[in-house]
């Protein structure tokens, strides 16, 4: 399907009407086929677009150049000259923008039913919330006619609405997508995300969104097996059982599937989880926009008026010592966590209905965030993925990862959603192995235990020789020569730049990092071996690669 037959497509499907509460403004055909044809002369022209003619929603408080921004607030709106940065660089990928969504007013919400635009229905279910604030987002892709959508989340906002649609939700380390073009909710810990019906299609949206900052010593993947931490069916309250029994059987499925699971304390998480609004925390949302509330009480939704104007009167010592109290519940979860790699959890413990958010909108709204308000406040990354069904509604869990280990929540989920690893290469350092180090030979854990990521397999240039080293593991030597050399087979992998000068310094005599080239042409860094260590070493160029040699020597 080309982008403008994508683009003719979701325009057929939003003139049946569906969920039209979901939008506060569409553009119209004509400019979004003009972007469409756009991106095709660009395709044309050999541009490599990873998201081209891929259909974008935009979560209405986040800026898009020419739209209004109105955070569900008529009076608030604003036009800005440029959109969020980012929004432009999945521009820029070749995404076509449909247009603005709808969203609990200022981002205030978890329900999606806080808007003078409407309560957003559920896609499937029109008597249940669609989950909050990004309900407009979740709700395009979930029906199909956004491919991808943005969103913010600062306590759950990209996850929960995620969950109850049964889609993908990518929210990444705060700090990793700049917020630049947002209106804040609060400012130090909000962060855009990302809706997706894959968790490949969402982690590459994500990557792309993403600034450079990675720390250096940051994991490119998960390990083959990583350990996941998952806490016992007694630690999970307010879920009825039909829902434990569905968080148990996603645990499972990712202890069929490799993964080690360990248990782990609640108590500091959840007690985390309420210092986001219940306390001095929630002061950042009146700093963002409370001096437009109090001058348009009649503009806002009541609940977010309520909200945001108790925080009017916090006092500064107030949020000192939540400050001083989040530091200590963080160094006591991170403590339970352990060398956890991930940390498994439900996404939300009930699905409302609309009427039961109006009968109670902050307590229903508060037991929607009890798994997902504390992720923003430890630094942490997370990826929401669908998990079947329970009591009648979609089921959702999220893997839970460290700062800055995105690449580690995206390949845990893919696990359970059955996809390949989920992250993408391009922030390490490739390096080419041969022997010892290959996918399942004894030294490849020295790769996967430093966050490295195979990258695939490939083969070098005709102008070296393998030889059969005496070494414990056994494991060969390549040698660079002159002439009368072949190709020899291996795997390229990505390791942290940090996990590269400890590598090179643990590896013993006479095996060196050099430039390898690959038949392509290419040049990368690979295991290399002093000449004089293969002069009384066997020859075994003939067999191609090490794994061939293997097969045909068993006791070697």
């Amino acid at each position: 399907m080309t982008p403008t037959d994508r683009v003719r497509a979701a325009y057929a499907r939003l003139a049946l009407g569906e969920r039209p509460e979901a939008w506060i403004m569409l553009r119209p055909e004509r400019d979004v086929l003009a972007d469409a044809a756009a991106v095709e002369a660009r395709l044309a022209a050999g541009e490599h677009l990873p998201l081209a003619g891929r259909l974008l929603a935009v979560k209405d408080n986040i800026d898009v150049a020419g739209l209004p921004t109105t955070a569900a607030c008529p009076a608030y709106a604003y036009r800005p000259g440029r959109s969020a940065p980012a929004v432009q660089r999945l521009v820029d990928a070749g995404a076509l923008i449909l247009g603005k969504t709808n969203l609990d007013q200022f981002a205030t919400g978890l329900v999606g039913t806080r808007s003078p635009y409407g309560a957003v229905r559920h896609a499937r279910d029109p008597a249940r919330v669609a989950g909050g604030s990004s309900s407009g987002s979740a709700v395009a892709v979930a029906l199909g006619i956004a491919d991808l959508a943005v969103g913010t989340d600062t306590a759950g906002s990209g996850r929960v609405p995620a969950a109850f649609q049964g889609i993908v939700g990518v929210k990444p380390t705060p700090g990793l997508v700049p917020t630049d073009g947002v209106v804040p909710a609060c400012r130090s810990f909000d962060c855009v995300t990302v809706f997706a019906r894959t968790v490949t299609e969402g982690t590459e949206a994500m990557a792309i969104m993403s600034d450079p900052v990675f720390p250096a010593d940051a994991p490119l993947a998960a390990p083959p097996h990583p350990i996941v931490a998952v806490p016992d069916r007694g630690e999970l309250t307010g879920m009825a059982p039909a829902w434990l029994d569905a968080f148990e059987q996603a645990a499972t499925s990712l202890q069929t599937r490799g993964a080690r699971l360990r248990p782990i304390r609640l108590a500091p998480f959840l007690a985390a989880a309420k210092l986001l609004y219940n306390g001095g925390f929630v002061a950042e949302r009146y700093a963002a926009v409370g001096d437009f509330i109090d001058g348009h009480p009649d503009e806002i939704d009541p609940t977010v008026r309520a909200i945001i104007g108790a925080a009017r009167d916090i006092p500064a010592h107030v949020l000192v010592a939540d400050t001083e109290r989040l530091a200590h519940l963080r160094r006591e979860a991170m403590t339970a966590w352990g060398d956890a790699d991930a940390l498994l959890l439900p996404t939300a413990p009930i699905h409302p209905t609309i009427a039961e958010v109006d009968a109670d909108p902050i307590g229903v709204n508060a037991a929607v965030g009890t798994y997902t308000n504390f992720c923003n406040l430890f630094g942490l990354s997370a990826v929401a993925v669908p998990a079947g069904e329970a009591g009648g509604t979609n089921f959702g869990v999220q893997v839970v990862a460290r700062g800055f280990a995105d690449a580690v929540a995206g390949d845990i989920a893919a696990l359970l959603t059955g996809e390949a690893p989920a992250g993408r290469g391009g922030r390490g350092l490739p390096v080419m192995v041969v022997g010892a180090h290959l996918s399942g030979q004894p030294l490849n854990h020295q790769l996967t235990g430093a966050g490295g990521r195979l990258l695939r397999p490939v083969r070098t240039a005709p102008q070296y020789r393998l030889h059969a080293l005496a070494t414990a593991p056994p494991k060969p030597g390549l040698v660079r020569v002159t002439d009368g050399g072949g190709a020899i087979e291996g795997e390229l992998w990505e390791l942290p730049q940090a996990a590269v000068g400890p590598f090179l310094a643990a590896l013993p005599t006479p095996m060196a990092l050099g430039q390898v080239q690959l038949e392509d042409g290419s040049t990368v860094t690979g295991f290399l071996c002093e000449a004089v260590a293969v002069e009384q070493a066997p020859d075994i160029t003939a067999y191609g690669g090490w794994l061939a040699y293997m097969a045909s020597h068993p006791q070697t």
